[in-house]
């Protein structure tokens, strides 16, 4: 018994079209496991700058609390 050649095209054109999908996704998803840290720690980083800044404090005269 032989194939018909149309079914044995048709399952390799589909088989690319998933394994092209998948790919995609996994680098997609790579991608952003790279950039999700780094904008996290470049936050980290914009915050201890912040802090560490001498800053002039807005203060009431007389003991009152800010």
């Amino acid at each position: 018994m032989s194939r018909r050649p149309e079914l044995t095209t048709m399952g390799t054109k589909i088989a690319k079209a998933v394994f092209l999908v998948a790919a995609m996704m996994f680098f997609a998803v790579l991608a952003l496991d790279i950039a999700t840290p780094t904008l996290v720690l470049c936050i980290m980083a914009l915050s201890t700058w912040l802090v560490s800044l001498d800053l002039p404090v807005a203060r009431k005269h007389g003991g009152e609390a800010a």
